[in-house]
């Protein structure tokens, strides 16, 4: 009922994650990748555009396996839950089949898998399928192993399973002999704290019988014996026998392996450490379907070998952290590869990739919003640097390019100054020099960024307990609200800078658990892992009281919550009693309506637990109520804020999507309008917007939150809300001047990004962002709210302060585009008006008789001058009953303008205006005396009736040819003849309209005499239909012929 109120995607379009790839055998231009934690996504142009086909259909957007079968492109596999288990790991919900090559989707089951690492299909059969589920990484799980499905997975066997603690977490087939089979297990686990990969439960075995019976290989000669961690595989298709497996094991043992018996022995080929970096996040090896020689291995960087395995050169790839890569069977040279920063297509064997850079599945963590107009949105970008994108561009779309990149932080909080959004703090650990809890400050003027670490000692290979603070992957970074120059930070203890970050004090103790044991080494027993990603024990989020200074409130990852009422010199532990003790408390707020209301969010799902834990209160902490209400019990709740406007609004961020509550919790309900199921990280209210991180769909702003805020618990009848005040803003001329059917190229003259309009059944133009962010509505957004499809006809007018209608618009106006027409149907409905006057009247195309239709149209007369800022008003009628509000339009902030510079503007521009609709009119009323005269002078047969017609004609036509090019053959037709008049108006209107500014000196007198000749041509036809007309017409008359309509 709320879908009217839409939400667009901003960009950026800079690539996240991708663990899973597959191109189509058959159509050399069509691939498919799945981002980490945004759907699968298509190519029909090799990586030119994608587009994200699982919208809609699939309930989790964690994509770890794909797969097309071989024997019918139309049939695709998703495997949902991505393997590679690092700290922002999604899971999913088991396994979903297309027919029709994306355009559907449909669960096909293993709900219980959660990760899911490859998918192989016979082939020659589709129906004919094999899952490798890892099950889940956060607790025992009796859903792993390995899966085989033979009616395309309307039922399941499990064929290979280890135990509740190990998993199947890679799979070959063998092209040539499908029953040979060879599937690797790992025993992995992860938690907020650690990592572990390796244990009795890993291992590699093989099936000659298309899984009906397995044999361990893992003790086969050459194999590395002892304990094991994370083993990937790969059959060559090349050479009988032939196979391929790097093995995570002890010491010297780790390497690449081969075998040329399908693994009854094996020989060490390398071990060389570039192909075993962090092998819980890697260990990929993929035999080259043409030659037995050749393959790749994926890892930071991707290595390709030519002998065997047993030397490697680089490919380089457009981006580090290489995953999974898929090679055409039929041409080893086309291939597609999944890295951090997206997937890349070759043609040419990886000498060069298609890019990353337009794909809109960036992975964010934090986000601020800063004061400039418009504002814009800072994040930290997983597997990238920190970025600013604006919430809107000048060019209609918002491109990369309109991005700015303050640091290069990927982990942690941001935090813009809100004073001067020039200074910006980054926390950056992981992508940032600088030791432990690396935080960045960066100042847009200069271009650079200073680091002031609270204490930058080296953390690199060093256990957290052994360093003397402990900063987490995501640690909270905030500014007082009562002094910008007072910036807090959070680590096991809360730090505060008043200089910047040349110097921090402490002012808190440590507000953790501070359990030692879990401030160990993490990546288990084999291979040691020390990014700083489980770093534990520290805080996770901070917030200082907008009511009270120096009431400070902090939630740590192992579920405490503190608050200090006296500047941090004692603090108070108020952790909600119904808290589970280890939870990760992601979000603490104070409401801005009520000084004692606090909202806190926490989750505890990397302890298998996957229930939401959302808690308030209302005296300050004393005393807590759960408020999860009927949030199903899967959606894990990582964010919570509450409305600044209406008391008891609540949004909360689940790893599925955004859940709103009108009665401070008590009850939940799913958002729509067009936000897709994706996790979402953080959320902020700015201005009446909703915005939000993403982690795999970038950022999304919902323009104007107004009827939330209105909507009664239960509305009846129709009901208009106030709109909020509109910013007049502009455009520059040439924004949607491409905006044709099909892929627009360029959104603006010499700027690069693609849209792609498309109508829908109902007849409305659809806008598809392909590369670029998507602008806001350009004009007021009016909601109203109907609780049945209206009967009759609903209508929206405009006025100004005096009443005067500026505009109206009608449901049943057969004439109207559908984007111009009020919506009829029960619940929200969303309208945008312009803030424009009505265009001026057209040319009607239908009088003038062309022998050619131009291909590219007449094109369409400039809308109608834009009203200036100041007090207007809406009147809804429907249902009966007419209701009016009123609402302000204001001006660019940006600009200084003034309002006599306005009114002046607008009076120029609603003169040229008026002139232009005159001399459309005048010309319409032209081609019909034309076509009239025409008619008369054949029907008179030569007489002098005839004459007098063709006379006529001859002046009606001489006046037409002043104010129109009548040789003009389409509306890119203009430089072959002499501009009419009504180029010159439409010139002019540009002049004037251009700019926030009063019309030049010149621009008005140009424009005197423009409108002067105009109306001079204008009144030659008057005097015209008084004499010429007027003696046709009784010449007419006595000839017994139809006379000339005037």
């Amino acid at each position: 009922m709320l879908d009217a109120m839409k939400w667009r995607c901003i960009g950026p379009s800079r690539g996240g994650r991708v663990v899973a790839v597959a191109g189509d055998a058959n159509d050399p231009m069509t691939f498919y990748f799945g981002a980490c934690a945004g759907g699968v996504w298509k190519t029909v142009d090799a990586g030119v555009y994608w587009r994200c086909v699982t919208d809609g259909f699939l309930s989790s957007a964690t994509i770890g396996a794909l797969a097309v079968a071989r024997s019918d492109s139309n049939v695709v596999y998703a495997g949902t839950g991505e393997t590679t288990i690092r700290i922002d790991v999604s899971y999913g919900d088991g396994l979903y089949r297309s027919t029709d090559a994306g355009r559907s989707w449909r669960h096909m089951g293993l709900a219980g898998t959660r990760h899911i690492g490859r998918i192989c299909v016979h082939p020659s059969d589709p129906n004919l399928l094999y899952v490798a589920a890892l099950g889940d990484a956060f607790g025992a799980n009796e859903d792993r192993g390995v899966y085989r499905s033979r009616d395309g997975g309307e039922s399941w066997e499990k064929i290979l399973y280890r135990g509740p603690d190990a998993g199947a977490v890679d799979l070959s087939m063998d092209p040539n002999n499908p029953r040979i089979l060879f599937a690797c297990f790992w025993q992995a686990r992860r938690s907020f704290w650690n990592l572990t990969s390796g244990g009795p439960g890993s291992g590699l075995f093989r099936s000659f019988d298309g899984g009906d019976s397995w044999e361990e290989v893992t003790e086969k000669s050459g194999f590395p014996g002892g304990l094991l961690g994370k083993v990937g595989v790969s059959v060559s298709a090349a050479k009988a026998g032939r196979v391929y497996a790097l093995v995570e094991a002890e010491g010297s043992k780790t390497g690449l392996y081969r075998t040329d018996d399908y693994g009854s022995t094996w020989t060490q080929v390398s071990r060389n450490r570039d192909l075993m970096h962090r092998p819980w996040y890697y260990t990929h090896v993929f035999a080259d379907p043409g030659h037995a020689d050749t393959l790749y291995v994926t890892n930071f960087q991707m290595w390709k070998s030519t002998d065997g395995g047993q030397n490697f050169t680089e490919v380089t790839t457009p981006h580090g952290d290489n995953h999974d890569l898929w090679i055409d069977p039929a041409n080893p040279k086309r291939m597609i590869e999944g890295n951090d920063g997206g997937a890349c297509v070759s043609f040419n064997g990886g000498d060069s990739w298609s890019s990353i850079y337009n794909q809109l599945t960036a992975q964010f963590y934090r986000l601020d919003v800063d004061n400039q107009y418009p504002y814009r949105v800072y994040g930290t970008q997983q597997d990238n640097t920190s970025i600013s994108v604006p919430s809107a561009s000048e060019w209609g779309v918002i491109t990369l390019a309109d991005c700015s990149y303050p640091g290069t932080g990927e982990s942690g909080f941001i935090a813009v100054h809100p004073e001067d959004a020039n200074i910006v703090y980054i926390g950056a650990i992981g992508s940032s020099p600088g030791g432990s809890g690396a935080l960045q400050r960066y100042d847009h003027r200069t271009r650079q960024m200073q680091l002031i670490n609270v204490w930058p000692e080296e953390s690199t290979g060093i256990a957290p307990k052994d360093m003397r603070y402990r900063f987490a992957w995501t640690y909270p970074i905030l500014f007082s609200p009562h002094d910008s120059g007072t910036l807090y930070a959070g680590g096991n203890h809360v730090f505060r800078t008043r200089d910047e970050g040349m110097s921090w004090e402490e002012i808190s103790p440590d507000l953790s658990r501070n359990d030692p044991s879990k401030q160990d080494y993490s990546g288990g027993p084999l291979t040691r892992d020390s990014a700083g990603a489980e770093t534990y024990a520290t805080c996770a989020s901070l917030y200082e009281s907008k009511h009270r200074k120096g009431e400070i409130w902090a939630s740590t990852d192992d579920g405490l919550v503190h608050v200090t009422r006296d500047d941090g010199k004692n603090w108070q532990n108020v952790t909600p009693k119904e808290m589970p003790e280890l939870a990760y408390v992601g979000s603490v707020e104070v409401s801005e309506l009520d000084a004692d209301t606090i909202y806190v969010s926490a989750t505890c799902y990397k302890l298998a637990d996957y229930k939401p834990y959302l808690f308030r209160s209302n005296d300050g902490g004393k005393s807590w109520k759960k408020i999860t209400g009927d949030l199903p019990d899967g959606e894990i709740t990582r964010v919570l804020r509450a409305d600044p406007v209406r008391a008891g609004l609540l949004y909360t961020g689940t790893e599925t999507g955004i859940f709103y509550s009108l009665d401070d919790g008590a009850h939940w309900t799913r958002m729509g309008g067009g936000f897709p199921v994706v996790p979402v990280y953080d959320i902020k209210v700015k201005n009446g917007d909703l915005v939000v991180a993403t982690h795999g769909r970038s950022f999304w702003i919902l323009d104007d939150v107004t009827p939330l805020r209105k909507l009664p618990a239960q509305p009846k009848g129709a009901q208009l809300f106030a709109p909020r005040p509109s910013i007049r803003s502009k455009l520059v001329w040439s924004a949607g001047r491409h905006g044709r059917d099909g892929i627009s190229y360029g959104p603006a003259f010499g700027i690069s990004g693609s849209t792609e309009n498309v109508t829908l059944p109902d007849g409305t133009k659809q806008r598809l962002h392909l590369d670029v962010g998507e602008n806001p509505p350009q004009g007021a957004i009016v909601y109203y709210w109907l609780d049945k499809d209206a009967d009759g006809p609903v209508r929206l007018s405009f006025r100004d302060a005096k009443g005067a209608e500026i505009a109206s618009f009608a449901s049943d106006d057969k004439d109207a585009d559908p984007a111009r027409k009020p919506g009829t149907k029960a619940g929200l409905n969303r309208f945008i008006w312009d803030m424009k006057y009505p265009a001026a009247v057209k040319i009607d195309d239908a009088l003038r008789g062309q022998a050619v239709k131009p291909l590219a149209g007449n094109g369409e007369p400039p809308a109608g001058p834009p009203v200036v800022p100041g007090s207007y008003s809406v009147t809804l009628e429907a249902a009966g009953k007419t209701q009016s509000e009123s609402f302000t339009i204001e001006k660019d902030p940006r600009v200084s303008t003034k309002p006599a510079d306005f009114a002046a503007q607008f009076d120029l521009h609603k003169q040229l205006h008026d002139c232009l609709s005159r001399l459309n009119g005048t010309v319409n009323r032209i081609r019909l005396l034309k076509r009239q005269a025409t008619d008369i002078k054949g029907r008179a047969n030569g007489s002098g009736l005839a004459d007098q017609a063709a006379g006529l004609i001859g002046k009606l036509e001489a006046i037409e040819g002043v104010l129109v090019d009548i040789r003009r053959e389409g509306s890119r037709d203009v430089l072959r003849n002499p501009a009419g008049l009504d180029d010159t108006l439409v010139d002019l209107i540009n002049v004037v309209a251009i700019a926030d500014a009063a019309p030049t000196k010149q621009a008005r007198e140009v424009s005197e005499e423009i409108i002067g000749k105009v109306d001079a041509e204008l009144a030659k036809l008057d005097a015209l239909v008084k004499g010429d007309v007027a003696a046709v017409n009784a010449a007419a008359q006595k000839a017994g012929i139809a006379h000339l309509s005037a």
